[in-house]
């Protein structure tokens, strides 16, 4: 829009919120409203010309500078706060976007307001300041003059860094600005000079880059959309569109005056432009995408004169930096057309992989071409202008061309051998044509009634899709002509190149996806679908492409739900998940579709099916044909077992039923398939069933079930781990004598668990006498034992042998030695007798020593009444009686020596001596002492005669 006003517009300013626009016109500044361009108000304080304005970075105020010498201090309310004065008149104003401070600079000099102090510290200048701008950080001013330098000075005001231009007062530096991006590591200044030059510093005074000649004097200079492009107007009466680094884009307006000033809006893509003769334009900047898409390579422009080539795969990116505005880019698999202004550049990878992301220029085409569209092939390139298709070699030459009937709206490559390419051709009236580079003749595909926006071939050439002027996708059959089916809402189409059935199509902020022709499978997406590859979808939102991984899961269940396996397989190759996987596998099982359901089951690793689909087909191997057995063995892996048997059962194998409820201790639904009231299968039925109710911690009902089932050796087995004594006696009460084992196994447990009554009740029930004798010796029962050997005297070796051990190992000897005598353990009872004695003389018991030679004299005198044994045994009577005799009689001799006391008359000792020595052997017994004897003897002797005197009767 233009806004009139009588005055030349010297300067503008935006409110930092961008609702705001102040200009510089006459004396006057204008202030408008950004949204309808109405002019809310002008301020009226200067007696002159206003030359410069400027707003704080916080939107509170701003500033103007005027002809008339003085600053004025405005509020955003528009209110005039404060004035001060320089010597000459004001040639510019700038806040710093930190500190607020104020530098306001004229012909000789330089202010600096400070809102804290409100003072003014000035500085000399030594010539004339044209322009003055703040580095983002507020640390530094560029001031700009007339006689070719910048002075670069700190908060203070003090000069840092001087820089000279070439042309010195030739070059008047008629406008600067510091680069507002926060992405730049250094801070770089553009210098519009009236040598005709842009050039561009670093802070320290460092050139970057060489100047770049205008050829006009440049009024204005200013950056756009955060630093990325350079905003420039002047003596050419336009403003122009510069990238960063000074390369010219292209015009943004003409004007029909100088242009003194243009400033971008803040936080949008609007530029302002004020003129000599007090014009104001308002430009919107649109920047089109300009880009190209192979499969999975997308080249795009960036910064206008670069293109940056992505793989979409690896997301690998290269930069190809042109230095010039890039107006069309094609790519077709290792090609990359660049159109420049004046030239077309193409480029190839350096290798055949598809991985490869270095590009290297192979021709020049240098020649300017006006078209709307450019395509590149392997040897060619075809430019698109208007209905003309021409088709030029990489050396430029003409080498075909094509006339249409209509404006060409689409056109894409789609493949075929080098020089021989097939282009498919969309035309505003509804044509769809094929073209072969190599052709002349252009083929109708087919001929639709509405326009052509978008188009597409499937992978096997067979069906077209195509996005038209209504946003209509519609589908054909390219050999029948037919339309297959169409869908509304659709901005883009794209087929999936490893699915001939499957496409998708963006539109209303959908992604949609068609398997054949079931119904469209909706998510959400913003922009345009531009490839399917596989599970990717590839999609175009404002200037970046990205990948989309879709899964494949809702085509592959509509084909599911048709019984469709092989091709539901083929959708699940193109990317589902690992359940979508195992759903499919699981169908095509259900199915009989065994060869699907084992590749499913492959991609999930799951064993236990894999092995299912393995017994099914070596059973088909050997000739099995039921499939219902087939599928019963399906749903029983699969959980369905009420299902898996009713096919069992219509099958005519009710026995497989039963043995699967078995194993699954399912016993309630397995007494259904029982047999005709077959007692071996109840029988083994039942046991099952104990089996599982003893696994699952549940042994009293497996007692039971075992005992039913007749298997009571089990339910001993599980009463006795338990110390179930009442049921182990229950058991064995019920159970028949003739039934041994069981019988036994019970008594055994009885036994152990400390229940000898109800064990020996068990043996005599079972007649096993042999056994209840080892019971009570066991038990040390030993009545019951004894009254067992007196009715059956067969056992007695069985009790008093035990009996006598179990006395002697408690220290009763003697009667232990009865024991054995009684079992007729004749050599037994001598060997313990004998160890009694030994015992008796080692402890010099000698009168117990007696007797047991005695107790074993009698036994001999028993022996010996075997006629082969009288004689040896009548010898062995007679010695021990002699051995008695003497150790009766020692034992007073012994006892007299060592006891204190003695209980015999010294007479009556004396003659037991005198038998003694008389009577000892050669060989002394064992125990007995001469000294002993002697001594005593000779001490009764001395005391003989007073003995004697004492009465002769006691002689």
């Amino acid at each position: 829009g233009r806004v009139g006003a009588e005055h030349c517009i010297n300067d503008i300013a935006f409110k930092p919120d961008g609702t705001q626009l102040i200009l510089a016109a006459g004396s006057r500044l204008l202030v408008y409203d950004t949204s309808d361009g109405t002019l809310l108000q002008p301020l009226k304080g200067h007696k002159d010309t206003v030359y410069c304005v400027a707003y704080a970075k916080d939107g509170k105020r701003f500033a103007s500078g005027s002809a008339d010498k003085s600053v004025i201090i405005w509020t955003s309310k528009l209110e005039g706060i404060l004035k001060y004065t320089h010597n000459d008149a004001i040639q510019c104003v700038s806040y710093n976007p930190i500190t607020h401070q104020l530098a306001s600079c004229s012909s000789s000099d330089f202010g600096l307001w400070s809102p804290e102090q409100k003072s003014v510290s000035k500085h000399k200048s030594s010539s004339k300041i044209i322009c003055c701008s703040w580095t983002n950080d507020g640390q530094y001013l560029a001031l700009g003059m007339f006689n070719g330098i910048i002075s670069i000075r700190n908060k203070n005001g003090e000069e840092k860094v001087k820089i000279e231009r070439p042309g010195g007062s030739l070059s008047p530096i008629w406008s600067i600005c510091w680069n507002p991006s926060r992405e730049e590591r250094n801070d770089i200044l553009a210098v519009a000079d009236w040598g005709q030059k842009v050039s561009f510093y670093q802070l320290s005074g460092k050139q970057i880059g060489k100047d770049r000649a205008l050829n006009f004097d440049p009024c204005c200079i200013s950056y756009f959309t955060k630093g990325e492009y350079i905003l420039l107007g002047g003596s050419d009466k336009q403003v122009s569109l510069f990238t960063k680094d000074g390369v010219r884009l292209g015009t943004v307006g003409e004007q029909n005056s100088w242009v003194w000033t243009c400033l971008a809006k803040p936080d949008s893509n609007y530029v302002v432009v004020g003129c000599q003769d007090g014009t104001i334009s308002f430009y919107q900047l649109i920047f089109s995408t300009v880009h190209g898409l192979y499969k999975d390579r997308y080249a795009y422009r960036d910064s206008m004169t670069d293109v940056i080539v992505q793989h979409l795969i690896t997301e690998q990116k290269v930069r190809i930096k042109c230095k010039e505005l890039v107006k069309k880019i094609a790519i077709y698999r290792n090609r990359l057309a660049i159109q420049l202004p004046e030239k077309i550049l193409i480029y190839e990878l350096y290798s055949e992989d598809l991985s490869d992301m270095h590009y290297r220029v192979k021709e020049k085409i240098i020649k300017k071409f006006e078209c709307n569209l450019l395509v590149v092939c392997a040897n060619h390139i075809i430019l698109c202008q208007e209905k003309r298709l021409q088709c030029l070699s990489f050396s430029g030459v003409k080498e075909r061309e094509w006339q249409m009937e209509s404006l060409i709206r689409y056109i894409k490559v789609i493949g075929g051998p080098p020089g021989r390419e097939g282009l498919l051709v969309g035309l505003k009236n509804g044509q769809i044509l094929k073209i072969f580079v190599d052709n002349l003749f252009a083929i109708v595909l087919l001929k639709q009634a509405t326009a052509v926006r978008c188009l597409d071939m499937s992978a096997s050439r067979k069906k077209l899709a195509v996005v038209d002027e209504n946003d209509t996708c519609l589908v054909y059959d390219i050999d029948t002509k037919e339309l297959l089916f169409q869908e509304p809402n659709a901005n883009s189409v794209a087929w999936n190149t490893q699915c001939e059935d499957m496409l998708c199509f963006s539109g209303g902020g959908y992604l949609n996806i068609k398997a054949s022709t079931f119904p469209v499978h909706r998510q959400k997406l913003q922009g345009f679908v531009v490839g399917y590859n596989g599970s990717k979808i590839f999609c175009l939102h404002v200037f970046s492409i990205s990948a989309v991984e879709v899964p494949q899961s809702a085509p592959m269940y509509q084909y599911l739900d048709r019984k469709l396996f092989k091709e539901a397989y083929q959708i699940a190759c193109l990317g589902v998940t690992d359940t979508d996987w195992r759903e499919l596998a699981m169908e095509a099982l259900e199915g009989l579709d065994f060869e699907t359901a084992k590749k499913a089951f492959i991609r999930v690793q799951d064993l236990r099916y894999l092995e299912l689909i393995s017994s099914i087909e070596e059973r088909k191997k050997r000739g099995e044909t039921n499939n219902d057995l087939f599928l019963a063995d399906v749903f029983s892996y699969q959980g369905k077992f009420h299902e898996a048997a009713k096919l069992y059962k219509r099958s005519g194998h009710e026995n497989l039923a039963l043995e699967m409820y078995t194993d699954l201790c399912m016993f309630e639904y397995a007494k259904d398939f029982l047999g005709s009231g077959d007692p071996k299968e109840t029988k083994m039925l039942i046991t099952k069933q104990a089996d599982w109710a003893r696994n699952i911690k549940e042994p009293k009902a497996a007692v039971e079930m075992y005992i039913s089932a007749g298997e009571h050796v089990k339910a001993i087995e599980i009463c006795g781990d338990h110390g179930w004594v009442d049921m182990l006696i229950d058991i064995a009460r019920k159970l028949d004598k003739a039934e041994r084992e069981p019988l036994l196994l019970c008594a055994t447990y009885l036994k152990k668990l400390d229940s000898p009554g109800y064990a020996a009740e068990t043996y005599l029930k079972m007649g096993d006498l042999k056994s209840l004798v080892q019971l009570h010796v066991e038990t040390q029962r030993w009545d019951e034992a004894f009254a067992l050997g007196e009715k059956h005297p067969e056992f007695k070796d069985d009790i008093y042998m035990p009996y006598a051990q179990w006395l002697a190992e408690n220290d009763r000897f003697e009667e232990a030695q009865k024991a054995f005598h009684k079992a007729g353990r004749q050599r037994e009872a001598v060997q313990v007798l004998e160890q009694l004695t030994n015992n008796a003389v080692a402890e010099s018991r000698f009168n117990d020593a007696a007797y047991y030679y005695w107790m074993l004299s009698m036994q001999c005198l028993d022996i010996a009444q075997d006629p082969a044994q009288k004689d040896t045994m009548l010898g062995k009577f007679y010695h021990f009686q002699r051995l008695a005799e003497l150790y009766h009689g020692y034992h007073a001799i012994h006892r007299h020596t060592e006891d204190p006391f003695s209980v015999h008359r010294p007479e009556t000792l004396f003659n037991i001596s005198r038998f003694l020595l008389h009577s000892l052997p050669k060989d002394t017994p064992s125990g007995i002492s001469k000294v002993q004897e002697n001594t005593l003897h000779l001490g009764q002797a001395e005391q003989g005669p007073r003995c004697l005197q004492a009465g002769p009767a006691r002689l």
